[in-house]
C-alpha cells in the first residue's frame, strides 16, 4: 500500500476507526445482554449510544477533510470483539462472566484511546483544528467509559467474582 502523505495516513486511520466503531455497534448489545450486573449492563447500553455518536462524529471528520465515510476493516477490533465473544460464553452467568466482560471491554477502550489519540495528533499536525477537536471529544468519552468500567469492576464485580 502506497502511503505518501500524512493526509493519506490520517484518512486511512479514520477508515480504520470507522470500521472499529461500526463493529462495536454490533458487539455492545450482545455484551449488554450477557451482563448480569445492572450497572455493567447500563454502562454497555450507555456506551452503545455514545458509540453511535462516535460514528456520526467520524462522518463529520471525513466531511471536514473532504473525504467520504469509508470503513477499512479494523483487524484489531475484530480480534478484540472475538475476545469479548469468548467472555460472553463464560458459564455460569454471573460475576465471573461480568469480570471477563469488563476486561474485554477495557481492552477495547484502550485500543480506541490509542487509535483516537493517534488520529487526533495527525489532525493537529495537519492544522485541522475542527477534526482535532472532534477526535478529542471522542477520545475524552472513551476515557470516561474506561473509568466507568474500572469503577464497576473495583466497586462490585471483582469483589463478587472473588467470592464465588
Amino acid at each position: 500500500m502506497k502511503m505518501d502523505s500524512l493526509d493519506k495516513l490520517f484518512e486511512e486511520s479514520l477508515a480504520d476507526l470507522y470500521s472499529a466503531e461500526k463493529q462495536l455497534t454490533d458487539a455492545l448489545p450482545k455484551a449488554a445482554k450477557a451482563a448480569q450486573s445492572a450497572d455493567l449492563r447500563a454502562a454497555f447500553e450507555s456506551h452503545l449510544k455514545e458509540t453511535e455518536g462516535h460514528v456520526e462524529r467520524l462522518e463529520k471528520v471525513f466531511k471536514e477533510i473532504g473525504g467520504k465515510p469509508e470503513a477499512k476493516t479494523c483487524m484489531a477490533m475484530q480480534g478484540l470483539v472475538k475476545e469479548a465473544d469468548e467472555a460472553i460464553k463464560i458459564e455460569p452467568a454471573g460475576a465471573i462472566r461480568d469480570a471477563g466482560l469488563i476486561g474485554a471491554a477495557q481492552r477495547i477502550e484502550h485500543y480506541e484511546m490509542a487509535a483516537y489519540g493517534t488520529a487526533r495528533a495527525f489532525a493537529e499536525t495537519l492544522g485541522n483544528t475542527k477534526a482535532r477537536d472532534l477526535l478529542q471529544a471522542t477520545l475524552n468519552e472513551e476515557a470516561k467509559a474506561n473509568e466507568k468500567l474500572t469503577q464497576i469492576a473495583e466497586n462490585t464485580v471483582n469483589r463478587e467474582a472473588a467470592s464465588v
